[in-house]
């Protein structure tokens, strides 16, 4: 038989696995969401997880996302290739990070199967391994003029602009560019940083600290819960510190599976992310989180989840489960929580103080979950009250297309909030209506 023939019958058992599996939690679970969420008890999947993910239909002409009441949205630019995450600069231009996931060796057929479904969903394919520039330059909120401002680069994702040095986040490590104040291209050699090992979870995002004398990095795992041993996960599922004087880096938080959007807390000072769970034992189960990051502390994985729930699928460590510390707020399960920003109050008319999150949404889940953009009010530096959206509708009704899935988010220079999505290749601008 045919690779092909043997993936169209393992598809079918997939979706008969599926089928079983909702048949054994009975009514879908409560999304697991809020300070305070109800997990359910883990029912692993067995040897089939589910697999389940929209093809990418991209958006026709004139559609575009459900905006909230009183908010209004509108393509900044159109046509890129996968954007990822997003940077402004000083002088209001904002840079665009075009990269994607690309395909590692077939190990089996269910390898083979994932690799179908993610470029099906475009989830997987080239990597145009490029930063595109757009400036606005009449103020009319769509952005004429487009650049290539660096290429060349390797999965680039996150972004900093510290004085006269541009970093990059790129998967095997952070690099350092020289900036001349102004410049709308980069094409100068770089000076590694630090090295990490690509593959796996690979993007590598980018926060720089208030001062300006470090940067801090999210690392995801390698695998779903350490199944290849703990050995080659090391240095990964955390957030590092990078000293920019010394050139040190050290791990500042660690047991964070997949550690992505990195946000500044501004009344208390705190450092924030948003972190993607592990796979196979639930729809809701464990949840994708947002949490306050500690000097210092570990988050469980892979050994346990939500505190300290232990997943008996991992040989355990007692002393790191006994240290591991509860997240502060669920996000649903297998959201794909990837994008974060802080929202000053009256940024967008009727929102106060709290975080954006852009939800990049399910692959993995019976009934899928995310695809929106999603608000959590914050009151003294914590989390208050429930999540709210701004931006819904990049998921076709039906779950077998999605128009759009959204990635990273941040302000521009005019305070309109800015999100990318790489399936529909466009930058989204809301304001208030």
């Amino acid at each position: 038989m045919s690779l092909s023939g043997i993936f169209a019958q393992f598809v079918a058992l997939l979706g008969g696995a599926a089928l079983r599996w909702r048949r054994l939690q009975g009514d879908a679970p409560a999304p697991a969401w809020g300070n305070a969420p109800t997990v359910p008890v883990a029912k692993p999947q067995g040897a089939l997880p589910t697999l389940k993910m929209p093809s990418a239909r991209g958006w026709s002409d004139g559609q575009k996302p459900v905006a909230a009441p009183g908010l209004k949205v509108n393509a900044f630019a159109t046509g890129l290739q996968h954007p990822r995450w997003i940077n402004v600069l000083p002088n209001g231009d904002v840079l665009i990070a075009e990269s994607n996931q690309v395909a590692g060796p077939v190990r089996s057929v269910f390898s083979y199967a994932m690799q179908a479904t993610m470029r099906r969903a475009r989830a997987l394919g080239d990597s145009a391994n490029r930063i595109t520039l757009l400036r606005d330059t009449d103020g009319d909120g769509i952005a004429e003029r487009r650049q290539t401002f660096m290429e060349g680069l390797n999965q680039p994702f996150g972004m900093a602009l510290l004085g006269d040095t541009f970093y990059v986040g790129n998967t095997d490590g952070v690099m350092a560019f020289p900036y001349a104040d102004g410049a709308d291209r980069i094409t100068a050699s770089g000076k590694r940083l630090t090295t990490f090992k690509p593959s796996g979870h690979w993007t590598r995002s980018l926060l720089p600290s208030p001062d300006g004398t470090k940067l801090y990095v999210g690392v995801g795992s390698l695998t779903n819960i350490a199944d290849e041993g703990m050995a080659v996960e090391e240095g990964r599922a955390c957030v590092y510190e990078l000293d920019l004087a010394t050139g040190a880096s050290r791990i500042f938080a660690g047991g964070l599976r997949n550690p992505v959007g990195l946000a500044w807390e501004p009344t208390t000072g705190a450092l924030w992310t948003v972190v993607n769970e592990r796979d196979g034992i639930g729809d809701e189960t464990p949840p994708d989180y947002m949490t306050s990051v500690r000097e210092g502390g570990f988050y469980g994985w892979p050994y346990c989840y939500w505190g300290q729930t232990v997943d008996d699928r991992v040989p355990q460590d007692a002393a790191l489960v006994a240290k591991a510390i509860k997240p502060d707020y669920a996000l649903g399960g297998h959201t794909a929580s990837l994008g974060l920003c802080w929202l000053p109050a009256g940024t967008l008319p009727g929102f106060p103080d709290g975080m954006v999150i852009g939800q990049h949404g399910s692959w993995n889940r019976s009934t899928l979950s995310g695809y929106k953009v999603v608000f959590v009010p914050f009151v003294d530096g914590r989390p208050a009250g429930p999540a709210r959206d701004i931006l819904s509708g990049f998921l076709a009704p039906d779950e077998r297309e999605s128009y759009g899935r959204p990635v990273g988010v941040t302000l521009g220079a005019d305070g309109a909030l800015l999100v990318a999505d790489d399936v529909g290749d466009v930058i989204w601008r809301v304001t208030g209506a």
